[in-house]
């Protein structure tokens, strides 16, 4: 089978259609025929700054996948016809730091559009392991709903990851910074776990969004010096009854104001999840973790083994997708990556893969 794709082939170059042979599978892997793939800011790093790639280019890039299995090795066919969700980092499951529960810093780990081509393609060659099954007979699916699914692979589930690893417990303090993107979903996930979480950003039409889908208060630091920002989180804080220490701080920006001003909001016994990538320098007082006793962890993707706890948030309805992502033909990728880079978009674009897609 020819696979056709959308080609990273130097920084900031334009993108190449291209085509190649899926090749025979082994038995350990399936060939799955993309849906949809969501754009992340990932992959902006890797064709705008130049964050570097474990395949060398040209690469198809994208990590957001859904679709359905349609050819599989020996050992996977009982995923046929399945329509699934790639995991964005699939562990290999047999390694040391696998079988202590580390998937995340497996080093034969497979990240679609980073290892291995991605899914700004007709297909995708990946493990069969970890592919979440999407409940249902795909007969019956909506294709929309499989297309807002894509997100699941990254942006949803890694914000449940980062969730579960930061603890938070009914009546925490969340701090989200930046509910774009993955913040959108850490502010829906840490509500669903009892945090009473505070959103800040710089756009009002995110905040907007938050404050329906779990937010209890929202707060635009746009061109806010950092004291006065530190200031005015610890006045409501303070006036609305919350703890006043053990803050639960999620970086999910990306950016480098974000990040500065997650570790100036530390306190006493805080967390900070670092979610967002951010490719340049930030200059923060690392002492102030050992000052305030707090702690600072990232958190890299999913593990596969929790996708499924993940969907049932979604089809429960307790995480929200649809009001957070736009629809853009897979045929529209260059003009998507410009509009994204140049925060000319305020959902996350899912690119639709199909007919006259290439």
């Amino acid at each position: 089978m020819r696979i056709q794709g959308y080609a990273m082939v130097a920084v900031g170059k334009p993108l190449a259609k291209i085509s190649w042979d899926a090749g025979e599978l082994r038995a350990d892997e399936a060939l799955v025929e993309v849906a949809a793939c969501g754009v992340c800011h990932t992959d902006l790093g890797y064709y705008y700054d130049g964050v570097p790639t474990r395949h060398p280019l040209p690469l198809v890039l994208g990590h957001e996948i859904t679709g359905t299995v349609v050819e599989t090795g020996a050992d996977a066919t009982h995923l046929s016809g399945r329509a699934v969700i790639v995991p964005a980092v699939m562990p290999c499951a047999h390694c040391e730091s696998c079988a202590k529960g580390r998937g995340d810093i497996c080093k034969q780990q497979i990240f679609p559009g980073c290892d291995v081509n991605g899914g700004f393609a007709s297909h995708v060659v990946v493990p069969a392991r970890g592919l979440c099954v999407i409940p249902g007979d795909r007969r019956h699916h909506n294709k929309q709903e499989i297309a807002s699914l894509s997100v699941v692979a990254d942006a949803v589930s890694t914000a449940y990851q980062a969730v579960l690893k930061n603890h938070v417990t009914p009546g925490d303090f969340v701090i989200v910074v930046g509910v774009g993107g993955v913040g959108a979903f850490v502010t829906q996930i840490a509500r669903v776990f009892g945090g009473r979480v505070l959103a800040l950003d710089v756009d009002d039409f995110r905040l907007a969004l938050a404050a329906e889908h779990g937010a209890e208060w929202t707060m635009n630091i746009i061109n806010l010096p950092t004291a006065d920002i530190r200031k005015r989180v610890r006045d409501l804080a303070k006036n609305s009854h919350v703890p006043q220490t053990e803050w639960k701080i999620f970086e999910t920006s990306g950016t480098a104001a974000g990040q500065t001003t997650a570790f100036a909001l530390l306190t006493y016994g805080a967390s900070i999840g670092v979610v967002g990538f951010h490719a340049g320098d930030v200059t923060i007082r690392l002492s102030n973790l050992m000052a305030f006793a707090a702690r600072a962890e990232g958190t890299w993707g999913c593990p596969p083994e929790k996708f499924p706890a993940v969907l049932q948030l979604v089809h429960s309805g307790e995480i929200a997708i649809e009001p957070f992502v736009e629809f853009h033909p897979m045929n529209e990728i260059q003009s998507v990556f410009e509009q994204l880079h140049h925060r000319q978009l305020r959902k996350r674009p899912v690119l639709l893969a199909g007919a006259n897609a290439f």
